[in-house]
């Protein structure tokens, strides 16, 4: 009795193992039988060596002059390519000759070789994946007063300004200005446009600024208009003027006069229409503070 409930277990054991080892050979080709997941995840990886942003690896990334990139076409491995999109926006694939990617969403591209390969019927049914090595085209300048001035690659097409000063890690506070320009080129002529970035933030209804970046654009950050304090006051030296300053404001943004000075006593320099600078003796305090103003605090008399 004992060896025959042995043998009944034994026989539930092996009909288990067989139909275990059924099922995983039946979910190999459905783990391969889309191929596009490999080079996806080969992509996803590359990306992370090579430093490339996540989203030039999707579909809303288009290519640009100077991008490097890997074509793979499955099972033809004969055909992998790694490249770079010419100036002129074409990369030369073999069997295809001149193929012009440049503007094309990356998925785009890769329809277009897949259309290629197939109406010369070098690939039965042609499944393309491209990967981005190195972000070159596309690229946007970011220049002036900002913490990190440099080229930043556009990563989808629908970047604002802000979001690009962002990236390059904000106005300097200090000496950043609040009007940025923007320049590129729109419809074929050369396009110039000063944006101020605090009636942007103060006013979020504004439609100020809500152009969308494109390649080649250049945002450049002046320097802020400045004022100069001297003489007796707490901390002279250079500020920032901002929004409807007034004079009075501006020696409170220098600490205000030391024990020696008297807001009575302020002098001010400051440049006419003429280019002269005109000495005023007289200062209106509440009055409005202009670029290049020097303001004097002199010593009290008593």
């Amino acid at each position: 009795m004992n060896n025959r409930l042995l043998s009944f277990f034994g026989l539930c054991a092996a009909c288990f193992l067989l139909l275990a080892s059924g099922l995983a050979r039946a979910a190999e080709p459905a783990a391969t039988s889309n191929p596009t997941h490999a080079p996806s995840m080969a992509s996803a990886a590359s990306a992370a060596q090579t430093g490339t942003p996540a989203a030039a690896t999707s579909g809303d990334y288009r290519l640009g002059a100077g991008d490097a990139i890997r074509v793979i076409v499955f099972q033809n491995p004969d055909l992998t390519l790694e490249t770079r999109v010419s100036e002129s926006g074409a990369i030369s694939y073999p069997l295809l000759g001149s193929v012009p990617i440049g503007g094309l969403s990356v998925s785009a591209a890769e329809r277009l070789l897949e259309e290629r390969l197939k109406e010369g019927k070098f690939v039965k049914l042609p499944q393309v994946n491209i990967q981005i090595l190195q972000v070159k085209g596309n690229q946007i300048s970011v220049l002036g007063h900002v913490t990190r001035p440099g080229r930043y690659p556009l990563e989808t097409f629908n970047t604002r300004l802000l979001d690009m000063v962002a990236t390059a890690g904000g106005i300097v506070p200090a000496t950043g200005s609040d009007v940025v320009v923007l320049s590129g080129v729109r419809d074929g002529r050369p396009f110039r446009k000063e944006i101020d970035t605090f009636s942007m933030l103060s006013d979020p209804s504004a439609d100020i600024g809500n152009e969308v970046l494109l390649p080649g654009d250049t945002i450049y950050v002046p320097k802020a208009q400045m004022f100069y304090i001297y003489g007796e006051s707490q901390r002279p030296g250079s500020y920032r003027i901002e929004k409807n300053m007034t004079i009075r404001q501006a020696l409170a943004t220098g600490g205000g006069p030391t024990p020696r000075g008297m807001e009575v006593w302020v002098r001010l320099d400051r440049v006419g229409a003429d280019g002269k600078v005109e000495r005023i003796g007289s200062v209106d305090l509440d009055g409005p503070v202009r670029p290049d103003d020097v303001i004097y605090v002199r010593e009290s008399l008593f």
